[in-house]
């Protein structure tokens, strides 16, 4: 696994339930160092062992902890670049909704070795969508779903959001989207240095 996916699994443990919290979780998972390099490359039972005990330890289930690490990834002020890459897929949710099939490309653009699951977004009709996620590790459909809530949010819209499972190796992810401007969305300027809130 990339480092900069478990480095991210890190900052959202140590951000969200404080650096105790994450020095337990190293130390159940064996890892025997205290924190990840954003740039090496890890035995994906590392990042195994590392989700299991943050569920061990938070007393949740994985996918639960997977779908908070989805929207910390957007909603943390410290990861405000991945926000904004994300933001660039459209003015509007369902823009942006739209744009998901180029988001391993431009991924890859800003880390060329990173490689996220394939993304198939299909139009089911009356605001009704299935996002496809394939190849990507186990779960991540479920960060998916995380991302999805927060970045509904980010644009003001109202989604309902489900988890539909994972078949052949690819999981689905139902989005129906109620309104697409249920409420104002965040700040959001094209200009990287800008201000606001």
């Amino acid at each position: 696994m990339h480092g900069l996916v478990n480095r991210s699994i890190q900052s959202f443990l140590r951000d969200t339930y404080g650096p105790a919290l994450w020095h337990a979780v190293a130390r159940s998972a064996g890892l025997g160092f205290d924190s990840f390099e954003p740039m090496l490359i890890y035995d994906d039972a590392l990042t195994e062992a590392v989700l299991g005990a943050a569920a061990h330890h938070l007393d949740r289930p994985r996918d639960s902890v997977l779908e908070d690490l989805g929207t910390y990834l957007v909603s943390h002020p410290h990861l405000e670049p991945l926000r904004r890459l994300l933001r660039f897929g459209g003015v509007d949710f369902l823009d942006f909704l739209n744009s998901l099939d180029d988001l391993p490309g431009r991924s890859h653009m800003a880390v060329p070795d990173l490689d996220l699951p394939q993304l198939e977004l299909i139009e089911e009709g009356g605001d009704h969508f299935t996002l496809i996620c394939c190849g990507g590790p186990k779960g991540f459909g479920h960060v998916m779903v995380g991302i999805l809530r927060a970045m509904a949010d980010d644009y003001g819209a109202l989604a309902m959001l489900d988890h539909n499972g994972c078949e052949r190796g690819c999981e689905r992810i139902q989005v129906h989207l109620l309104d697409h401007a249920f409420a104002q969305g965040r700040h959001f300027d094209l200009a990287a240095g800008s201000t606001g809130s």
